[in-house]
């Protein structure tokens, strides 16, 4: 597996939280000196996992609201 800098992780890091494609994303670059590369790494993994289950998860949330106002 190809290693990535900070610099590259921060990035996917960035693109991971866009809800919107058009959408500009800032980080502090200071965090390219506090992070070491395996948190980030470890930030892009859990960030791919939500996005990746993020309709999953809504999904379930939003049937259990519909079946509590089916309920009234």
């Amino acid at each position: 597996m190809e290693e990535l800098s900070k610099s590259e992780l921060i990035e996917e890091i960035k693109n991971l939280i866009k809800i919107n494609p058009e959408e500009t994303i800032e980080i502090n670059p200071n965090y390219l000196n506090y992070f070491e590369i395996e948190e980030l790494i470890e930030i892009k993994k859990k960030l791919t996992y939500k996005r990746e289950n993020f309709q999953e998860e809504n999904a379930q949330f939003l049937e259990e609201i519909y079946k509590k106002t089916k309920e009234d």
